[in-house]
């Protein structure tokens, strides 16, 4: 029986690879593999980090829209630091009231930047600046994304072990990016931080650590962006969670993966799209494209990043959902208050903190730029309801 393998060539982690002798990104090499042993040579005309003389590499990132918040973001949870980038909207500067959806995305050096990419970068920058010039995307979106672990990456994207492979980090870091780094950019920026303009948006490894971060946390994700699913890496144990952890039925799910990627790749998305279903995701929530000339590569995720991007963008399809209301409520650096910013025109709201157990541990009636004193509420993570109306928008709150 034949196989066909990827592979490209780095200098022990996934960065730097090779390029080609211009410093051009080479897609992965491609080998079919029989039962006999072979023997295979590769050669190495440059490297990502200009090895070998060439002129450095010339950054792809989208400026002034992307920076780098911090490259040692302090993770507790791992007990690690990581290089966060965050892609700004066009009009973020000029529309200083205005309040923006969120996307949090893995695999960071890949996302904006070609000279900190693996094997090319996803443009999403823009993508999203594009969408936005040319008025097909109304609101524009926040893109926060974090670097991978290099030699930790397969640790800290997988919640299960691979006997073989590793993995079993992934609860802390779907953690981090709830209780840390969701808190810090929501403080930080302009954000609508209800869980109705909130995505996660992954490729492979990313795409498993997406599919149970929204499983995990239903409260905070309502978006997610699943390409080429790793789903194999820990196919047991993953599709036993999402049987005991229904998805939100609001909640929409965006698959795509080319059909040649594995023979596992495409039946396990099925699989995936089907267990969804049958928690009670309404099929209109969930859009399944198996692509025939798709690859495992990042230049077939940028290719589709903008349909997803779009597709998720529209409201869930559901007649139980209410209307979201765009809001904005995140703890001070003390924990001791909640800051509020209604949407422009609504004078007051409701606000409920309820326990895990749904218990009511606080209410309030809120005006934009209300500082909610939380008094006597013991630190810990909660769900905090606004709602107006037939307006209400949900999150989870870390205290």
């Amino acid at each position: 029986m034949k196989n066909p393998v990827a592979c490209t060539c780095t200098c022990g982690v996934w960065t730097p690879g090779d390029t080609d002798a211009p410093h051009n990104d080479i897609d992965n090499r491609r080998i079919t593999l029989g039962n006999s042993l072979t023997t295979v040579t590769l050669q190495v005309l440059n490297r990502k980090d200009s090895g070998g003389g060439a002129a450095p590499c010339q950054s792809t990132a989208l400026q002034p829209n992307v920076h780098i918040i911090s490259t040692s973001f302090e993770m507790p949870q791992l007990k690690r630091t990581r290089r966060v980038w965050i892609y700004l909207p066009n009009d973020y500067a000029t529309n200083p009231t205005k309040r923006y959806p969120v996307l949090y995305l893995h695999d960071g050096q890949n996302v904006f930047d070609t000279c900190t990419s693996f094997a090319g970068e996803w443009g999403v920058d823009e993508t999203l600046s594009e969408l936005q010039q040319q008025g097909l995307d109304a609101t524009g979106s926040i893109a926060v994304a974090i670097d991978h672990g290099g030699t930790d990456r397969l640790n800290e994207l997988s919640p299960w072990r691979n006997l073989k492979l590793g993995g079993g980090q992934g609860d802390q870091y779907v953690d981090f990016l709830v209780e840390t780094l969701k808190p810090y950019i929501d403080a930080h920026y302009r954000t609508l931080t209800g869980r109705e303009f909130t995505g996660i948006v992954g490729s492979s490894m990313g795409g498993l650590i997406s599919t149970y971060a929204a499983l995990k946390y239903p409260n905070v994700y309502s978006k997610v962006g699943v390409f080429s699913p790793a789903f194999w890496f820990a196919q047991q144990s993953l599709f036993q969670y999402v049987r005991q952890h229904p998805a939100h039925p609001d909640t929409r799910f965006y698959f795509v993966c080319g059909t040649t990627e594995g023979q596992n790749m495409v039946p396990l998305m099925r699989a995936m799209h089907d267990a969804l279903v049958r928690g009670g995701v309404p099929a209109a929530n969930l859009s399944f494209n198996p692509q025939t000339d798709g690859q495992h590569s990042e230049w077939f995720w940028r290719r589709e990043f903008p349909a997803a991007y779009q597709w998720l963008s529209a409201p869930p399809s559901t007649q139980e959902a209410a209307a979201p209301l765009p809001f904005s409520a995140y703890a001070t650096a003390t924990k001791e208050e909640v800051l509020v910013e209604l949407p422009a025109g609504l004078q007051q709201a409701q606000l409920t903190v309820t326990d895990k157990a749904g218990q009511v541990m606080f209410e309030a009636e809120v005006g934009s730029g209300d500082a909610v004193k939380l008094s006597g509420l013991p630190r810990g993570i909660y769900m905090l309801r606004v709602s107006a109306g037939k307006y209400t928008g949900v999150q989870m709150l870390v205290t």
